[in-house]
């Protein structure tokens, strides 16, 4: 995510070095190049010429202290400009507090608006929301059946009327629906255009002067740049949405969109979405996508997600089990299904200080963990808890069953036993120094 802007950015910031204070001559080199990666990233050429000079009236002058060099000064002020450019702090879903909330989702077509929807009522069901789901693009029958699914896989009820009714009455019937049936809650998946038209507009502002949404959601494609932007001030200028939502921002390494859409429309950025599953839809934190784009990961969100698919009892029953050496290949399995539900694992390691921008060539491929579960899907239960029984016959027999070549099999076994060797070294004398070390570490 936005590997190619963090790369740019880390070049340009090492210019400065050594000196004991910003001055203009020796940051107007950096900031000359700052403003031509962003430029380059698809920023809008007001904002980046704004976000500059911005930095610049902010840096000149400023005493470097003694703890850090003028890089790291630099790039603080670059921080705070980064997560103030995108909204500064989070901004809350609204909430009717004594009615139905009513959320009205716009945007173009292939902007990801119905898998949202989708993500969005998951998301809200986990909050003990009452959902609706609402199919309003009767133009395109696809979209109607792909609401219907995601509806089936999360267990919430969509709304459809069979007929020649128009999006307007059937939003204003699923809103009376609701409140007949004790829902709260109500999403309403409106249809997009190739591109912005007047027919589109006059429709979506015709459904909301009709049902006058709690919350209407611009949804967009984060990886169209410019052209996001684009529409987004042109919904705005005739809708006036209350916040956006950036899709498919995991695919997206230049963030053209991400820095460019809150300055330009002036409403908040509220939602992103990292891919197709339903479980990747992250509230946006502007501070935090600020440090994923300057290298420095994102560990409270890393924490968050893990907390969320990983089982405290179980986790502290697998720690028991690494220390007393009885760590076995069904529990490896156990960890591996556990880390896919925190999403791709390029996702996750961005998120780690450091490893988004210095994986960006090598290859971090989610395959990799099927193959590793089929090879031990294979095994049999005897064999999952004793790997030393594993003979050449046996690791013929799984490589086959598998789908795998016998070298991925003899990979899998090689990394597993010195896993398990340096576990035991760990668990023993060599645990206590290293406890140590963890008890006097700390962060700065």
């Amino acid at each position: 995510m936005l590997e190619d802007l963090t790369l740019k950015l880390d070049k340009a910031l090492k210019r400065i070095t050594g000196q004991g204070r910003l001055t203009e001559s020796n940051i107007s080199d950096s900031l000359r190049e700052i403003r031509r990666v962003l430029l380059d990233a698809d920023v809008n050429y007001k904002v980046a010429k704004q976000f500059i000079d911005d930095v610049k009236e902010k840096a000149l002058g400023k005493e470097v202290v003694a703890s850090v060099t003028p890089g790291q000064q630099i790039t603080k002020i670059i921080f705070d400009e980064l997560a103030q450019l995108m909204g500064g702090t989070r901004s809350e879903l609204q909430v009717n507090p004594s009615g139905v909330t009513v959320i009205l989702m716009v945007g173009l077509q292939g902007s990801g608006k119905t898998t949202f929807s989708g993500k969005l009522a998951r998301y809200l069901k986990s909050k003990n929301r009452k959902l609706l789901l609402t199919a309003c693009d009767i133009y395109r029958p696809a979209a109607i059946d792909q609401l219907k699914q995601l509806g089936s896989r999360i267990d919430v009820p969509v709304f459809t009327i069979d007929g020649n009714m128009d999006a307007v009455e059937i939003a204003d019937k699923s809103v009376k629906y609701a409140k007949e049936n004790g829902l709260n809650t109500v999403i309403i998946d409106t249809a997009g255009r190739l591109h912005v038209d007047e027919k589109m507009m006059d429709e979506v502002a015709a459904i909301k002067a009709k049902v006058k949404p709690t919350e209407t959601l611009f949804v967009v494609d984060s990886m169209t740049g410019q052209d996001a932007v684009n529409s987004a001030k042109a919904f705005h200028d005739r809708v006036q949405f209350d916040g956006i939502v950036l899709t498919k921002l995991d695919g997206d390494s230049r963030g053209g969109c991400a820095l460019s859409i809150r300055a330009v429309v002036n409403e908040p950025i509220k939602f992103i979405s990292l891919g197709e599953k339903l479980d990747s839809i992250e509230i946006f934190h502007p501070e935090r996508l600020a440090s994923r784009i300057l290298g420095r990961g994102d560990m409270v969100s890393f924490v968050e997600k893990a907390q969320e698919h990983f089982d405290e009892i179980e986790a502290e029953d697998m720690q028991q089990k690494l220390l007393s050496n009885k760590f076995d290949l069904d529990d490896f399995l156990k960890q591996i299904k556990m880390i896919k539900k925190m999403g791709s694992l390029q996702s996750i390691v961005g998120m780690i200080p450091g490893m988004g921008a210095g994986l960006k060539n090598v290859d971090v491929d989610d395959k990799q963990l099927v193959k590793v579960e089929s090879i031990i899907q294979s095994m049999t239960k005897e064999e999952r808890s004793k790997p030393k029984v594993l003979n050449g016959s046996r690791r013929k027999r799984i490589a086959r069953g598998s789908g795998n070549s016998i070298q991925d099999v003899n990979r899998l076994i090689k990394q597993f036993s010195e896993m398990q060797k340096m576990v035991k070294m760990l668990s023993g004398k060599g645990s206590k120094k290293m406890m140590r070390s963890l008890k006097n570490f700390k962060f700065n």
